[in-house]
């Protein structure tokens, strides 16, 4: 595997107690954002109800390469579990943002959800990145499937 060396910093009212993201397995590719309420005095912790979302702080802020962005993914355990996701899942994370690291959860769940001040509440996966150049034409190439579109391909 390759690393990158990705610059991180606590917020100024957040709490450094917090451990900052770790690779729990040595083959996992996402490590694991923590909720940090402290600097929203809510260090009992905050409710998400159901059907509702939440914007999560981690009192994280980061700079990568140029290349490079963040992928802010939900927590199978948690999705499987209680509904709760990543509402944006995906949530991008471009590499000239320097602000907060926050984390979208929806409770897709029929039971309100609470969220402790440190919990575990989603992945950060690191990814390179491409940027397109358009090439436009008038026409484009033929393929086996050509315009055919949602379920075109027989499966149900």
């Amino acid at each position: 595997m390759k690393n990158l060396d990705i610059q991180i910093t606590y917020l100024q009212n957040a709490d450094r107690n917090i451990s900052l993201p770790v690779y729990e397995t040595s083959q996992s590719s996402g490590m694991d954002l923590r909720a940090n309420l402290i600097e929203d005095n809510r260090v009992n912790g905050i409710s998400l109800q159901a059907k509702k979302w939440l914007l999560i702080p981690t009192g994280l802020a980061i700079s990568m390469p140029i290349g490079y962005e963040a992928q802010i993914r939900p927590r199978s355990g948690l999705a499987f579990k209680h509904g709760v996701s990543v509402l944006n899942s995906p949530g991008t994370i471009d590499a000239d943002y320097r602000g907060e690291l926050g984390v979208l959860l929806i409770n897709h769940g029929e039971d309100e959800f609470h969220i402790n001040h440190g919990d575990r509440i989603a992945q950060i996966v690191f990814a390179p990145v491409i940027q397109v150049v358009w090439n436009q034409v008038t026409y484009l190439d033929e393929s086996s499937r050509d315009a055919n579109g949602f379920g075109s391909t027989g499966i149900t």
